[in-house]
């Protein structure tokens, strides 16, 4: 069964940066694509980054280009998300998922981590 454990979540002060990790289980991690999503308290659960399964091609959500980048090592089954001038607003429960396809909507993924989460104050 495949797990995906993310770590590296905590908190900081705005202008900051944190690099979350997530470690993936599964011996065909280099056959998906990976996402991170993130779910603020009583909000819905949106899309953040997207990366191919070469690592080769990267999507990222309006709200957060240009700050956050997404990388992965496929020797180490792990993606990461380098996140830079932190704000307020990214506060939330990070999650990352794995998926065959191309997609930003929930939906579209099929193992999902436990999530880590982000405190940013102001």
């Amino acid at each position: 069964q495949v797990q995906l454990v993310e770590s590296g979540g905590g908190l900081v002060q705005a202008g900051g940066s944190l690099r979350l990790s997530c470690a993936h289980s599964g011996r065909t991690f280099s056959g998906y694509n990976m996402g991170w999503f993130r779910q603020a308290p009583g909000k819905e659960r949106e899309f953040v980054a997207l990366i191919s399964w070469s690592g080769g091609t990267t999507t990222y959500a309006d709200s957060v280009k240009g700050r956050f980048t997404i990388s992965r090592d496929n020797a180490k089954n792990t993606v990461y998300l380098q996140m830079n001038s932190l704000k307020p607003e990214d506060t939330a429960v990070y999650y990352c998922a794995d998926t065959t396809g191309w997609d930003t909507h929930v939906n579209g993924y099929k193992h999902w981590g436990q999530g880590t989460q982000v405190t940013v104050s102001s």
